[in-house]
């Protein structure tokens, strides 16, 4: 019976070191989060500081949840748009004719929650300067007026170069779509109230900032941000640990309008129509 209860006891002792021992055996990980920033550079296509146009209003909404519809680490600015480390591509179809971003299937997150996590070990090794983001999902919180009273609602925005919806909500409102819908188009819901709308930006207004205009360029209607890391992110395949990147949207003003009534305040009853809703910068960042 001793030798017995001394075998439990150095077993119960031993199990904690095989945990540990288990856990320090698991893949490194590149890991992908978001973030938004209302203080950070607001930034015009070319990646220059930009104010909001005479004419128009904006204001930094409250991020709720964003999606991506691809990732890319690139090496050097001179490295062409899909010539770079490709981190992710989202499931596409053609459904609604022609090829689209599937939203069926989109990973939506907020801030600081995990985007993408995948092994280190599948990203190639090397000295990455820029990062590249396509954007393709918004839901933000902002504010409106209506015959003199301020309201807060909810606007979801499809930023992707074309877009497969089957349907979205925005609370109990669910808005049908069933067919394509191009970079731009938007919905609106006041929050606890029962008025919702959805409408269609122009095309072509929407800020996609990339500072690599030069040597790098986007295709057209494309929602490809792009941004520098502060020092490169050198990847040498013998990482230990998970490595964290974090980009850093820039909400500065972001949702902007046309005014009819100048007062700073988005009226839509009043013919106010949205402009634009492009984010305004990237920085990434990483943690090793």
């Amino acid at each position: 019976m001793k030798k017995l209860l001394v075998t439990t006891f150095l077993l119960a002792l031993m199990i904690p070191f095989f945990s540990c021992s288990t856990d320090d055996n698991e893949e490194p990980m590149l890991i992908v989060k978001f973030g938004f920033d209302k203080n950070q550079a607001r930034l015009n296509n070319l990646g220059q500081p930009s104010t909001v146009a005479s004419g128009n209003a904006a204001q930094s909404p409250t991020f709720n949840s964003i999606s991506a519809h691809y990732l890319e680490l690139a090496p050097t600015a001179t490295t062409q748009l899909g010539n770079g480390a490709i981190l992710y591509h989202a499931p596409e179809t053609s459904l609604g004719g022609s090829n689209a971003i599937d939203f069926s299937q989109s990973k939506i997150v907020g801030q600081d929650e995990v985007f993408l996590k995948i092994p280190l070990s599948q990203l190639q090794s090397g000295n990455y300067e820029w990062l590249r983001v396509s954007l393709s999902y918004q839901n933000y919180s902002i504010n409106i007026r209506n015959q003199g009273v301020d309201y807060a609602g909810t606007l979801v925005s499809f930023v992707g170069f074309n877009n497969y919806i089957g349907s979205h909500s925005i609370g109990n409102n669910i808005f049908p779509i069933n067919g394509n819908r191009a970079q731009g188009y938007w919905a609106f819901a006041l929050n606890n109230q029962p008025y919702s709308s959805s409408g269609q930006a122009p095309a072509g207004a929407t800020t996609v900032p990339n500072p690599l205009a030069s040597t790098s360029p986007i295709p057209a209607g494309s929602c490809v941000v792009t941004g520098k890391f502060p020092t490169n992110l050198v990847i040498t395949g013998n990482e230990t640990k998970d490595v964290t990147i974090t980009l850093s949207l820039s909400i500065n003003n972001s949702f902007e309008w046309s005014e009819v009534i100048q007062d700073g305040k988005f009226e839509p009853s009043q013919g106010e129509n949205v402009v634009d809703m492009g984010l305004r910068g990237l920085i990434p960042s990483f943690e090793k």
